[in-house]
């Protein structure tokens, strides 16, 4: 692994967070390679191998849907995500095909209230290294809690 494949995935955990963070929420699933696996899930069942997600989608096309939900027919309270991601572990490199991790945070601000942790996790990622750029083909979000305080409404 050399420098500049560190640097081009360090920019796309950034500018991944980057969009969600600015409710740039039509930009999400162009992260993805058309044909992916987004999954969020819980540590205890990645852990066991229990296939049971709290969101699982399979393709480009399911994650637009998503985002039209959220945005067009979710009626829920708003708030502002904001993601702090660490720096990323490739794990491997060969081919075009990169596996990585990274921890990450999100905490929430609901207008006129104090920032609260949301989500706290792991990425656990498989990328891909395109003529458009690196893009997700693989993408769970590992939550530590068995909790997750009300709904998710918004990518992690």
């Amino acid at each position: 692994m050399d420098f500049d494949l560190y640097l081009r995935v360090t920019r796309l955990y950034a500018d991944y967070a980057a969009a969600l963070d600015s409710a740039e929420w039509e930009k999400w699933p162009d992260f993805f390679l058309e044909d992916c696996t987004y999954k969020i899930m819980p540590r205890e069942n990645h852990e066991r191998g229990y296939p049971l997600a709290t969101l699982s989608f399979e393709s480009r096309g399911m994650l637009r849907d998503r985002i039209y939900g959220t945005t067009e027919t979710i009626f829920h309270d708003p708030y502002y995500p904001r993601h702090v991601v660490g720096a990323p572990r490739i794990l491997s490199a060969r081919d075009g095909r990169i596996e990585a991790e990274a921890n990450y945070a999100v905490f929430r601000t609901k207008p006129g209230q104090p920032s609260t942790v949301f989500n706290v996790g792991r990425y656990l990622d498989v990328i891909r290294d395109t003529e458009q750029g690196l893009m997700f083909e693989s993408r769970l979000c590992i939550f530590d809690s068995e909790l997750i305080p009300n709904s998710l409404i918004y990518p992690i």
